[in-house]
């Protein structure tokens, strides 16, 4: 499975486009989580520039970053508080995460039950995934000039069977993002407007879903699988943002 690497995800937050749908879902992701006063808070799969709104009130914000997409410095000018990670071997020790986002990780993964298997043994036991996924009847999907349309998207029962099937109990969800994927001005200009009237008439045709599940303690641990070898990533340096507009948070 193709997935997109750190280049094109970069690229794609720092147009007007990306910036767009930045702001959409940041207000997506707070009405979810309005406080997470004290917590530490881990983001896996492309999740830095919706992790800032955590950074003034969680005791701990971190990044994790698969190899096979790589990885960029974050917070810039900053001590970086991200890692290069195998996703289904996330280098964190059991139940230290109280919320994590996955975003562009989940339709992107190589083996999705591995992923939750690690999400779910570094989690709390009142600890909480969020996962922002694109929605298989949206538009969004279907255009892979965006990260939205690479790996495999889901509709919300899919969504909700696999969540259950890992040992999480889906609490709440969103559908978000009628924004047609569009770069013309006139259409990001009006970002609030597609919004609020596809939430209204096209419900079922959102871009993304976003579905908040509980860890489930009274399950039993998942059993991990046996590594055999340990995988190696070769770090390769992104290029320095030069593009006219500015650089992604």
């Amino acid at each position: 499975m193709l997935r997109p690497d750190i280049i094109d995800l970069r690229e794609f937050y720092a147009g007007h486009l990306g910036q767009a749908v930045r702001r959409i879902l940041r207000q997506r992701l707070r009405s979810l989580w309005p406080s997470v006063a004290g917590m530490t808070v881990l983001g896996v799969g492309y999740a830095t520039p919706y992790l800032r709104i955590f950074e003034a009130e969680a005791d701990r914000v971190l990044a994790a970053m698969p190899g096979p997409q790589g990885v960029v410095r974050w917070p810039r000018g900053k001590p970086g508080r991200v890692m290069l990670v195998d996703e289904e071997d996330l280098p964190l020790p059991d139940a230290c995460v109280d919320r994590l986002l996955l975003m562009h990780s989940l339709e992107n993964a190589e083996n999705v039950r591995n992923l939750l298997r690690e999400v779910w043994r570094v989690l709390t036991p009142q600890g909480r995934l969020l996962a922002v996924v694109p929605n298989r009847r949206g538009l969004w999907a279907h255009i892979e000039s965006t990260p939205f349309g690479n790996g495999h998207p889901y509709t919300p029962p899919q969504l909700t069977r696999l969540m259950r099937d890992a040992r999480f109990s889906p609490t709440q969800s969103q559908a978000a993002l009628w924004l047609p994927p569009s770069e013309r001005a006139f259409v990001v200009r009006a970002q609030g407007a597609w919004e609020a009237t596809g939430e209204m008439l096209w419900k079922r045709f959102s871009g993304v879903l976003l579905v908040e599940a509980e860890k489930q303690v009274y399950a039993a641990a998942p059993v991990r699988p046996v590594k055999v070898k340990r995988k190696a990533f070769v770090l390769k340096p992104a290029p320095v943002w030069g593009g006219s507009g500015p650089a992604p948070a």
